[in-house]
């Protein structure tokens, strides 16, 4: 029975995954409603499981909140900030200007501190990485971040010459564009390997082997 239900849910997993392929590169109408159909599933399965992943998130942190454990105040904001929101946003639309104060007044404001937290915890590390490792990568690492931020932050005695105009964007829109877009390429092969061994049944994560 165990391998019966492993074969059932191979044969699922890659009927939908050549439907898919299918409906992508052959222009043939009935392929093309049964690709939407699965995307559409697949989008409903994700929201269902973000659904479930908020449940959890709230019951783990009411669990703090009841036991008084350590950090419990924390868990008691984020909860009174989930209710709070998700209200306003069911009942007003997210359309509406006091949901969208409350994002460009706080989650905004958040997100550029802990960008700025971010900016200052990468320069502590690499001036720590400069002294446990004196070698040429970290002299790379540590000249280039502080290229970048003198080029971006303003400074009070001015702007440096060709820095900001000039060397910073030539760091940041062609050397680390074009390592990260080196990165995003292999990354996108190696999702591009998983999901054909998962298509042809050489790895089965939604059953046993």
């Amino acid at each position: 029975m165990k391998n019966f239900r492993g074969i059932v849910s191979a044969v699922i997993a890659i009927s939908t995954g050549i439907l898919v392929l299918v409906g992508y590169f052959i222009e043939i109408p009935i392929f093309i409603n049964l690709r939407g159909i699965l995307l559409g599933w697949a989008v409903i399965l994700a929201a269902a499981a973000l659904f479930v992943g908020i449940i959890n998130m709230l019951m783990v942190h009411s669990a703090k909140v009841r036991m008084k454990q350590q950090g419990s105040i924390y868990s008691l904001v984020l909860i009174i900030s989930l209710v709070i929101t998700l209200a306003l946003g069911l009942v007003l639309g997210t359309e509406h200007q006091i949901v969208n104060l409350i994002f460009t007044s706080i989650q905004l404001p958040v997100e550029a501190t802990l960008l700025g937290l971010l900016a200052i915890s990468l320069a502590y590390a690499s001036i720590r990485l400069l002294r446990r490792r004196m070698n040429l990568l970290s002299i790379i690492f540590i000249v280039t971040a502080l290229i970048v931020l003198l080029g971006t932050v303003p400074l009070p005695f001015g702007e440096i010459p060709s820095l900001g105009d000039t060397i910073r964007p030539f760091f940041s829109q062609v050397l680390a564009a074009g390592g990260a877009r080196g990165i995003l390429i292999g990354v996108a092969l190696g999702a591009l390997v998983t999901g054909l061994r998962v298509l042809f049944g050489a790895d089965r994560p939604y059953g046993s082997k």
